[in-house]
């Protein structure tokens, strides 16, 4: 009977993370990917946040594969014809170590998935985990999969596979789906000389830029678009509720071709060669989507534990932050000589309510349902927005108190008084 310390499953941010970590710590890991090669099914927008990746390799930025450090974000609102935003740009962010940024997650999840058997840990990938093995007691002992002999055991199984994780569905630790709990989003990457991204962008060197979108991009649906600049490329793409998507019946590739035409975006990515189109799911349900995170010799991470922040666009951080966790809760009990019960794993969801990951998405644990419920911050406003700075930057001859008179009669129309300082009032209590 082949037995190790401990199963990882799937081999994105999380899972790479806890294996990285454990293997490190001298512990026996096996890591199972379904992939042709680790990180071959990983999707992401993608920006590498730095802190999470330096808790767990510190001296990452000497060989990994990065693209551009990002120096500016930009946050857009969008109506049909136009955008009304916010720029920030900081030298603070161009000075090392840099704080963020972008990736190819090919490339990426390449180099994450090399430190992880330098470090010690054996990964087999095409292979598909069928289920949790379990003892007469029902703590989990291992996994079977769809190899011959696939049984493998161990003292710990961390679940890492992803917002689907058939896994814990099976085993019942985690609910199905909920459509309103997470996001399709699509993604192109465009290629063109790395000269056009500098001069489009106003940067230089390895310099970046961000930028977030809401409003009419998403034809009324929850969601958000985003660009982000690359070496010689400019990621693109937009992800919407995957409910939305089921009652509106619209493609994310039609979103996606109407998002690109936008007179804003447009010239953003002209004369680029799309190489790359990929679509994937996000949990983005929030704090009140989480599941049970661990028991009787199991652990979850990563999107398989709806560790996603929607609100700041976070999810890789937060997933090689919990997988770090997870591996450090093991590594303590494993040197104390303590059984992976679930009592004792029980240290793991203490360290995560004391981290940043459950403190962030407890603060916004009422957005989610905000937004699904009030379409008006993906239409009307901004609509409202873009036509008051048109109205108010316009020089027609209008005195200024009247056009300021006309703008708030406008919202009034549109939303009245009561809806105004009821939607504030949303917002307030979602963000306090």
């Amino acid at each position: 009977m082949e037995k190790f310390d401990v199963i990882v499953v799937g081999a994105g941010p999380s899972g790479n993370a806890a294996a990285y970590t454990l293997a490190k710590a001298g512990l026996s890991v096996l890591q199972l990917e379904r992939g042709e090669a680790a990180g071959s099914k990983n999707v992401q927008g993608a920006i590498l946040y730095s802190d999470a990746l330096e808790k767990v390799i510190p001296n990452f930025r000497d060989d990994a594969p990065l693209e551009r450090h990002i120096i500016e974000q930009r946050m857009w609102v969008l109506d049909d014809e136009s955008f009304i935003g916010t720029h920030f740009r900081s030298d603070d962010f161009n000075k090392p170590p840099y704080n963020r940024y972008t990736i190819i997650r090919a490339k990426f999840d390449k180099w994450f998935s090399k430190k992880v058997q330098e470090a010690g840990a054996l990964i087999i990938s095409e292979t598909t985990v069928k289920e949790l093995l379990r003892d007469k007691s029902g703590k989990v002992v291992g996994v079977e999969t769809d190899r011959a002999d696939g049984k493998v055991y161990a003292d710990v199984v961390i679940m890492a596979d992803g917002v689907n994780s058939t896994l814990a569905r099976k085993a019942g630790f985690r609910p199905e789906l909920d459509p309103k709990h997470v996001a399709l989003a699509v993604k192109e990457i465009h290629f063109m000389p790395r000269e056009t991204v500098e001069q489009r962008f106003n940067i230089k060197d390895d310099e970046g830029v961000v930028i977030e979108m809401l409003g009419k991009i998403t034809q009324g649906m929850m969601g958000t678009g985003f660009l982000y600049t690359n070496s010689d490329s400019i990621s693109i793409g937009v992800g919407c509720m995957l409910s939305d998507f089921m009652e509106q019946k619209l493609t994310p590739y039609d979103l996606l071709e109407q998002m690109k035409r936008h007179p804003s975006i447009q010239p953003l990515i002209q004369g680029g060669e799309m190489k790359e189109y990929t679509a994937h799911l996000i949990p983005e349900g929030g704090y009140h989507a989480i599941p049970r995170v661990y028991g009787d010799g199991w652990m979850i991470v990563g999107d398989s534990g709806m560790f996603v922040n929607a609100v700041h666009r976070e999810g890789s951080n937060l997933a090689m932050t919990t997988g770090r966790m997870a591996a450090e809760t093991i590594i303590e009990l494993h040197r104390a000589g303590k059984p992976m019960s679930e009592a004792n794993l029980a240290l793991y969801k203490e360290r995560l309510d004391d981290s940043f990951v459950m403190k962030d998405l407890k603060k916004y644990k009422d957005m989610p349902d905000i937004f699904h419920s009030n379409n008006q911050f993906f239409t009307t406003y901004p609509e409202l927005l873009s036509r008051s700075a048109y109205t108010m930057l316009k020089v027609d001859g209008v005195d200024k108190l009247t056009k300021e008179k006309e703008i708030f009669a406008s919202f009034k129309e549109r939303r009245s008084l009561f809806g105004l300082l009821g939607d504030a009032f949303k917002l307030w209590r979602a963000f306090r």
